[in-house]
């Protein structure tokens, strides 16, 4: 006996188009995310003295998102297997609380920064916000490894010029 009544053929193709719909549908929230990302991320990199370009490559711009914070870039290679990518989140909070220091900003906006990381990347790296990386030190944290704070001596070679931050000294000259 035949009990399928030529049903099966159209519950397994209504099946396959719900799921290529909500896939489609991710795919194109992944992909507005990933350029949102990367435009916000341009705008912080440019504030902190990195090439903007570096936040359009996936790795790599965790790797100097890792090393503005003052934290070793090579913990974004363990974002490639499945439990790494934990550690890699956690030592990236580490550097975004570190590096809202340089920004005046205090803890609890690591808060925007995990949940919102673009717009966290659009406040600091807008117009209004003076990126002091002396900050860091300042507070017994290691300087950063990359951007202005990571090379002193080569400021005045790119231009930059550090805000004097209260009780702060200012930078030698080149």
């Amino acid at each position: 006996m035949n009990y399928d009544n030529g049903t099966t053929n159209g519950v397994f193709a209504a099946f396959f188009l719900v799921f290529a719909a909500i896939s489609g549908l991710m795919l194109l929230i992944a992909i507005a995310y990933y350029v949102v990302l990367s435009i916000s991320l341009m705008s912080f990199f440019r504030k902190v003295g990195v090439k903007p370009w570096i936040a359009w490559v996936p790795i790599y711009n965790t790797w100097v998102r890792l090393e503005i914070g003052g934290q070793p870039g090579w913990i974004s290679l363990l974002s490639l297997v499945s439990p790494g990518g934990i550690i890699t989140a956690v030592f990236l909070y580490i550097g975004m609380y570190r590096t809202g220091f340089a920004f005046r900003k205090d803890g609890t906006f690591l808060v925007l920064g995990i949940f919102l990381p673009f717009v966290w990347a659009f406040m600091l790296g807008g117009r209004d916000s003076v990126y002091e990386p002396e900050l860091i030190t300042a507070l017994g944290y290691p300087p950063p490894l990359a951007g202005f704070g990571a090379s002193r001596p080569n400021w005045a070679d790119q231009g930059y010029q550090p805000p004097n931050a209260p009780g702060f000294a200012a930078p030698p000259a080149a």
